[in-house]
């Protein structure tokens, strides 16, 4: 089964995918849509829709998973945060893929089994199970892939009950 997994944010996006086969996890794709902050905030929104668009029709993802909207101490940014996840959500609404929705905490604790891990810990671990010894990932697009490899944990467990 591949997964692509979406950090959403309105200046920096990070996608990832992985594909689960004979219960080994594998690397297909990751990067990021980011855009500078001249740029207007609708067409950013807008740019994030088109450009995960253009993901899943290229990789065709049987499932997406995103990062659930968290408290933050800024409510603008957490404002801009929840648009971004709009964007991302109508993206693979629009193209009929079912969507499920992890908290960080859940994340986390799926990739490196503490619920306070750093970004650095997050992007060393998604290394290590992806065995991807010789890729530094941005800390956006290593969040993306955790968020798919806590959907094919999520998804295994859920599988055994």
């Amino acid at each position: 089964m591949l997964v692509l997994g979406i950090d959403p944010g309105s200046l920096t996006t990070g996608y990832g995918l992985v594909e689960k086969k004979d219960n080994r996890l594998i690397y297909v794709e990751a990067g990021k849509i980011s855009f500078s902050y001249s740029l207007p905030f609708s067409e950013r929104i807008y740019k994030i829709y088109k450009s995960l668009l253009e993901v899943i029709q290229t990789y065709h993802p049987e499932e997406v998973s995103i990062e659930d909207i968290f408290f933050a101490k800024n409510v603008k940014s957490a404002l801009k945060i929840g648009h971004a996840r709009g964007a991302a959500l109508i993206a693979a609404i629009q193209r009929g893929l079912k969507v499920f929705e992890y908290t960080p905490l859940q994340i986390k604790q799926s990739v490196v089994g503490y619920g306070r891990a750093t970004k650095e810990q997050v992007r060393s671990m998604v290394t290590l199970i992806l065995k991807l010894d010789n890729q530094k990932f941005s800390l956006d697009t290593s969040d993306a892939l955790a968020i798919a490899i806590c959907h094919h944990n999520w998804v295994r467990f859920e599988d055994t009950n």
